[in-house]
């Protein structure tokens, strides 16, 4: 598949919500987070990961091999006051020296990756007692909720091979794979969670969102994108017209210390 999210850089960071404010909270409460901890954010995209450590007072690196996506990722930092060092560089290959981070982490991004070769590249990044954190904020789609008719009808405008995500996620936003890739690369003491949560859209917001899916902006043509936008106003007024929305989001985290 030739995805590029760089194409989609405005909507994502205007539309795509990140991880909601429980799981930095659970990671607190864990002790897997702490202010002064020296951070690198694999895959940052938009930098919603990025930001949300930032702000809890960590010291963050962040990279990701679209320009577009740092871009729209380093304004947003600026836009808050953040400090957020962002480089281009692959996950697999970051060219950051060996032991200095106390955390890596991985949002919404672990399946685009040569995950052997990261999951390698995270063990020597990481210092001994370091931890990665994989996680995941997916949607929850059930027979006959406004996430089903959505991925129905992307399945029309975008009939391709399914996504890593949609199979190595069960369709229910659990990644049990995930556990052996870290495992063989020599982490230890692996925990994991997972909790439900709903998150409010509007339909400019949600349209907005799924132009930033990857089987839309990232891979369409633009006179495509507008009309599988066109497409999906038309279904959210037919079938799910109030406003907001609240959508059944799943999040997955799975935490692995480096011994």
């Amino acid at each position: 598949m030739n995805v590029d999210f760089g194409r989609t850089s405005s909507d994502y960071a205007k539309h795509r919500a990140g991880f909601p404010e429980a799981f930095y909270t659970r990671l607190e409460q864990d002790g897997v987070l702490t202010s002064g901890l020296r951070v690198l954010d694999l895959g940052t995209g938009t930098g919603t990961v990025a930001r949300n450590l930032a702000r809890r007072g960590c010291d963050v690196t962040a990279l990701d091999v679209s320009a577009p996506q740092l871009e729209a990722a380093a304004q947003l930092a600026r836009d808050e006051g953040l400090r957020v060092d962002f480089r281009e560089a692959p996950a697999e290959n970051t060219g950051l020296p060996s032991g200095s981070f106390d955390r890596v982490f991985a949002g919404q991004c672990w399946h685009w990756f040569d995950r052997a070769a990261a999951a390698r590249e995270v063990f020597r990044l990481l210092k001994p007692g370091g931890k990665l954190i994989l996680c995941h904020f997916d949607w929850t789609a059930l027979p006959g909720n406004l996430l089903e008719a959505t991925e129905a009808l992307v399945e029309e405008f975008s009939p391709r091979v399914k996504l890593a995500v949609d199979h190595f996620g069960q369709g229910v936003g659990i990644y049990p794979q995930w556990f052996r890739d870290v495992g063989v690369a020599g982490f230890q003491s692996l925990t994991s969670f997972t909790f439900d949560t709903l998150t409010p859209y509007t339909h400019e917001a949600w349209r907005g969102r799924m132009r930033a899916n990857a089987r839309i902006g990232a891979m369409l043509p633009p006179e495509q994108v507008a009309r599988f936008d066109a497409a999906l106003a038309a279904l959210l007024a037919a079938r799910f017209p109030q406003e907001p929305m609240s959508v059944p989001h799943r999040v997955f985290a799975l935490v692995a210390e480096r011994p």
